[in-house]
């Protein structure tokens, strides 16, 4: 199932998204937020061209990131892969959805993008073993870890450089029925590709690093995970269009801008 989060102008609702007879894409609004609550549909249906999408989850808790979980990202920024998950956290103020503006900070020359998988988890989860890991992944959606490289040089840690208000584009829905393994994860800035890997090529793949997450803090259900990005990370500027697509899920754009 496809869970998309979306306005019409009025309070943020949740659909499940399909198609109708006629082959449009549809959305099957649901009775409340199924992170918290079975999924049961309310009747009601509405066009996708119709409604605005929203970031398929505001985070209460946590955003958790990967850093350097693929061996040639590591290596393109002159970086050793670390022997165990390298993790930081953004603010949900960082959260954004499909279609909202990433806006460069006023404190940073050298912003660049970084496709990535992320994994959303559905129930609270601690000292989790690898293999119950799909017992609480609500899904899976597409991200961008948008990243302030200079201050991200110049700190000791990347609470400056990865946790900037827009630096964290989610969408454009939460993927529940997925196996991240071996997914193409791309990114496309200006219709130029930038970024061509593979889930596969993770040093720490999602089990792991689910499992290793929640035995450092408690994982709770709305928590995203950002599982690291593949090579060819580079620079975005004011008015660049960025592309994230994830083999199975769906595509993630974004206009850039300034911060006026």
């Amino acid at each position: 199932m496809r869970i998309a989060r979306f306005t019409t102008g009025d309070d943020p609702r949740f659909g499940a998204v399909g198609e109708d007879e006629d082959g449009q894409t549809v959305l099957a609004v649901l009775e409340g937020d199924p992170l918290y609550k079975p999924v049961q549909l309310t009747g009601e249906k509405l066009a996708l061209e119709d409604v605005r999408l929203l970031a398929p989850v505001i985070p209460r808790s946590k955003v958790i990131g990967v850093g350097r979980n693929y061996v040639e990202h590591a290596s393109e920024l002159g970086n050793d892969v670390p022997e165990e998950p390298l993790l930081f956290l953004k603010p949900n103020t960082s959260v954004i959805g499909p279609d909202d503006p990433i806006v460069l900070p006023k404190h940073s020359d050298e912003v660049h993008h970084e496709a990535e998988l992320a994994v959303i988890i559905g129930r609270i989860a601690k000292d989790l073993p690898a293999e119950r890991v799909t017992e609480v992944v609500l899904g899976y959606t597409c991200s961008n870890d948008v990243t302030a490289r200079d201050l991200q040089r110049k700190d000791n840690q990347w609470a400056r450089a990865k946790g900037f208000d827009s630096s964290c584009p989610l969408g454009p829905w939460i993927e529940t029925d997925l196996d991240p393994g071996d997914l193409a994860v791309r990114c496309l800035v200006n219709g130029e590709q930038r970024q061509d890997g593979r889930t596969s090529q993770m040093v720490f793949d999602v089990a792991a690093l689910v499992s290793y997450i929640s035995h450092a803090f408690t994982l709770l259900p709305g928590d995203v995970i950002l599982t690291g990005t593949p090579a060819g990370v580079g620079p975005i500027e004011v008015g660049d269009h960025v592309v994230v697509s994830i083999e199975n899920i769906g595509v993630l754009a974004n206009q850039v801008v300034a911060d006026e």
